[in-house]
């Protein structure tokens, strides 16, 4: 009796997100130059729920096709358009496909609606975000959403350039840096992206050469991982930018009132302020604070996690050249804050986080009569 061996292929995705469609444009040229034997699929969200469809293989375009949604979100157009796009390639034998997804649709949306909705076997080979770093710095102090600044027709989508970007480089394992030609670039804006780059995403690799990337960059559990809120990751060493990333543990809870007042100075010339706070108004909840630009937000998400399941850790921390959150696993309570920034004053930030926790004698007086001035009493 003979013993047949059937392989089966794991078809490999290459996800790429980008805030414009010149930056994903360069970047699938970039792409489609190192894979040449994929298929690269462009998807356009246009006014009206109208999605344009387009796919170019090694000899040049394949196919265009428009599809008109019934209701023309970004969620739908993932579920709707890509999900079946990629399926249908992947029956006809398609190996790698690169996925070059509409501008400000976020690469984790595509990725689970992949993962839940395809029926044959793939492999996320990367998950990449086109950048051009030179621009980074306006897309992160953009006050207006991305709608108002010309990056999506989807007029219901209230995040900022900068809410966009700062998730993507939580999920996004790779940055391709992208310098279209119709913009001209500016060399010092430029340097200080890339500087900054390191900053708010220590984890991913940075380059414009898509040679540098490999195969099997993608781990989704630690991409996930990344983008829990309150999760605090900072570069694992120094290096000579203009930025820098200064980060603080506090053992008692804070003031609520002292922290409000604190508040204000802690943002002054902060890209990026985040992490969880054990205020004493809502002891027993766990406060997640958001800064990007000039956007800060704090959210009530529960109680403190501690005793509960851990949040999966990682053991990449020095392959990724980061530094992880010392309480990532527990999430036990306590105030865990960085913030990144020009010109940060590492001792001012010290005591003025220090001044905001509770003193021995409000300690021994309980926390009932404090006053929350944040509204965090409820989760939402």
């Amino acid at each position: 009796m003979r013993t047949i061996l059937i392989s089966i292929v794991c078809m490999r995705l290459t996800v790429l997100s980008s805030l414009d469609v010149l930056c994903r444009q360069q970047a699938c040229e970039v792409l489609a130059a190192q894979y040449p034997a994929a298929v690269v699929v462009l998807h356009d969200l246009l006014e009206d729920g109208v999605v344009i469809r387009r796919i170019f293989g090694r000899s040049g375009p394949i196919g265009r096709e428009e599809t008109l949604l019934e209701h023309g979100c970004l969620s739908c157009t993932v579920r709707l358009d890509v999900v079946p796009t990629i399926e249908g390639l992947l029956a006809e034998g398609a190996e790698h496909i690169i996925i070059g997804l509409p501008p400000a649709v976020p690469a984790s949306m595509a990725v689970d609606a992949l993962k839940s909705g395809l029926i044959a076997p793939v492999v996320i080979d990367s998950v990449v975000l086109a950048c051009a770093p030179d621009a980074l710095e306006d897309h992160i102090w953009d006050h207006h959403t991305i709608f108002e600044s010309g990056f999506t027709a989807a007029p219901d989508d209230q995040r900022t350039p900068g809410e966009f970007m700062i998730g993507e480089l939580a999920f996004s394992d790779t940055v391709l840096l992208s310098e279209p030609e119709l913009v001209p670039v500016d060399p010092r804006e430029r340097a200080r992206g890339v500087q900054l780059l390191g900053h708010l995403a220590p984890h991913a690799l940075i380059t414009e050469n898509a040679c540098d990337m490999g195969p099997g960059r993608h781990d989704y559990e630690e991409a996930t991982a990344r983008m829990v809120p309150g999760v605090v990751r900072v570069p694992a060493g120094s290096s000579a930018s203009a930025f820098m990333t200064v980060a603080r543990e506090l053992q008692r809870p804070l003031h609520p009132e002292r922290f409000r007042h604190a508040l204000s100075t802690l943002a002054q010339g902060c890209c990026w302020l985040r992490g969880r706070l054990w205020i004493a108004a809502v002891p027993e909840h766990r406060i997640v604070i958001q800064g990007i630009g000039p956007r800060i937000w704090l959210e009530n998400t529960g109680p403190w996690l501690a005793g509960q399941r851990p949040v999966p850790a990682s053991n990449r921390a020095n392959k990724d050249g980061m530094a992880l959150d010392r309480r990532y696993d527990s999430f036990d309570r306590g105030t865990v804050l960085a913030v990144t920034g020009e010109n940060i004053d590492a001792a001012e930030i010290t005591r003025l986080l220090a001044e905001c926790e509770l003193t021995d004698a409000e300690l021994a007086n309980g926390l009932t009569s404090l006053q929350d001035p944040f509204d965090l009493t409820t989760a939402h």
